[in-house]
């Protein structure tokens, strides 16, 4: 469980806008072990009793864990919430502009 939360955690300081989604064997993990992996960065689930292959926790389930944790799910298909660490953290990206002529 540890390693799973570092790499949590490392996902989310080094890709703070991206969705780091906890899938498929969340059932192997406790509602503690799972809690642990919210709050080292995870932000995405698939919910829904059944993956394609694989037993998913019930949607229930899923809301009464985020009751809990006083997480509040978003929207389908919109819009990345900002990162939490956007103060603490500073990644630069360099882009270079290419102009097409037509």
């Amino acid at each position: 469980i540890w390693e799973m939360g570092r790499m949590i955690a490392t996902a989310r300081i080094v890709m703070p806008r991206t969705m780091v989604r906890l899938s498929a064997g969340r059932l192997s993990f406790s509602e503690a072990e799972q809690s642990m992996m919210f709050m080292a960065g995870a932000n995405s689930i698939f919910n829904g009793d059944k993956l394609l292959t694989t037993a998913n926790p019930e949607y229930n389930a899923d809301m009464a864990l985020f009751q809990k944790l006083g997480l509040k799910g978003k929207p389908a298909h919109t819009e990345a919430r900002e990162s939490p660490l956007k103060d603490r953290v500073v990644i630069e990206h360099t882009t270079k502009e290419v102009q097409m002529q037509a």
